[in-house]
């Protein structure tokens, strides 16, 4: 009789807990209503991490760095800090024309190896797509007039870039943990729309056409493809909003809040980038002026918020991770909640974006992955699980 009653306790307590947790994963605001059980923990899970400090990724961490290439477990980060990033960053440039490798020439079959292992460490896996365009096969940086007017429905190359999407579709259907675990993704397409050097961008197409573009592209995957372990970001560019009204300009080709999980900002303009002439002091009160600006955003539209790109080209500074990122961010009154920051890739010496063995930055990132508010992968734990300890 004993053994009853505490069966029966236990199975009350197990019923409050999974209502709960029911409660918590159905009151978030997501694009994709029948997004997977761990995409959607993950998105909860995102906002929690933001409000601790942001975690730290890199493009392509685990394929090659700086001397190496495509050597199990290698990452340049992990040789300097002794850990992997929290986020890793990949590209679906190229899946688009067939080819097995992608536009940085990392083989598609590999990275699906490394987006499991990023997964199986508790990690993030955040993807971009420089897609070629599909009105003349030509790359990203192609500077046709309105391109993507003549990839809408009713469009000329429409069918042309429905078979792009279902070539998406299928990468993302194949990330699995198991044969009944679909590893969510931050997908990120049509990124910096509001600079004029991608065929997407702006003043080569009109904000409508750009807007259309974006739904069309979510739901197409989402509701035609029946991908569902894809959260969303958008992401215009820095250095074409306005800092004096980063909410109005950010907002340019924005496709609404049914569209969006991550309000993000590529952002290489305040952090020393080489054509921007204002002092380092300027760029970092910029920096994190427009950090709170997106901050504030996504708190408005219950969204997260997240620094999808940014880094120095060769980080030419020796502090630059602690004096341009990491200290604005903390001295800032109300620091801004973003859940993650994510650097380009190490593929040259000369446009290196975190240190490698010799680099004069060394010592600063290692003081960058030290400091309490920066996580990376050993920081932290459970980002897929519910109601557990998210830093360790």
């Amino acid at each position: 009789m004993k053994f009853m009653v505490k069966g029966a306790s236990l199975t009350f307590f197990l019923v409050i807990i999974f209502s709960m947790a029911k409660a918590q994963l159905g009151s978030l605001d997501m694009v994709d209503k029948n997004a997977t059980k761990k995409t959607k923990i993950l998105y909860y899970n995102l906002f929690n991490v933001s409000e601790k400090g942001f975690m730290f990724g890199h493009q392509d961490d685990l394929a090659y760095g700086i001397g190496w290439w495509d050597e199990p477990g290698d990452s340049d980060v992990k040789r300097i800090t002794g850990t992997y990033p929290a986020v890793f960053g990949w590209d679906l440039g190229f899946i688009e024309t067939g080819r097995p490798f992608n536009i940085d020439t990392v083989d598609f079959k590999s990275m699906h190896q490394w987006i499991k292992k990023a997964y199986k460490m508790g990690c993030v896996n955040t993807i971009s797509w420089h897609v070629n365009n599909p009105v003349n096969g030509n790359n990203s940086w192609d500077k046709e007039q309105e391109s993507v007017k003549q990839i809408l429905p009713g469009g000329k190359y429409h069918l042309t870039y429905v078979e792009y999407l279902d070539r998406v579709a299928d990468f993302a259907k194949k990330c699995k943990a198991g044969p009944f675990t679909s590893i969510p993704l931050i997908f990120r397409p049509f990124h910096e729309h509001n600079g004029n050097w991608f065929w997407w961008g702006k003043g080569m197409n009109s904000e409508e056409d750009y807007i259309q573009l974006y739904r069309f592209t979510v739901t197409y995957l989402r509701d035609e493809r029946k991908v569902h372990n894809l959260l969303y970001a958008f992401s215009p560019d820095r250095s074409r909003l306005d800092i004096n009204n980063v909410e109005e300009s950010y907002l340019y080709g924005y496709p609404g809040d049914d569209y969006v999980d991550i309000i993000g900002l590529d952002n290489y303009w305040d952090v020393g980038h080489g054509s921007n002439q204002a002092t380092p002091e300027v760029q970092q009160e910029q920096f994190v002026k427009s950090l709170l600006a997106v901050s504030q955003l996504a708190q408005d539209k219950g969204k997260v918020a997240a620094l999808t790109e940014t880094g120095s080209f060769g980080v030419k500074d020796a502090k630059w991770f602690t004096d341009y990122i990491l200290k604005p961010i903390q001295s800032a009154p109300n620091p801004p909640a973003i859940a993650w920051m994510l650097v380009w890739r190490n593929r040259f010496k000369e446009e290196t974006f975190t240190p490698y063995t010799g680099h004069p930055a060394v010592e600063d990132f290692k003081h960058f992955e030290q400091s309490n508010y920066t996580f990376f992968a050993d920081d932290i734990q459970n980002l897929y699980q519910l109601n557990k300890p998210l830093l360790k």
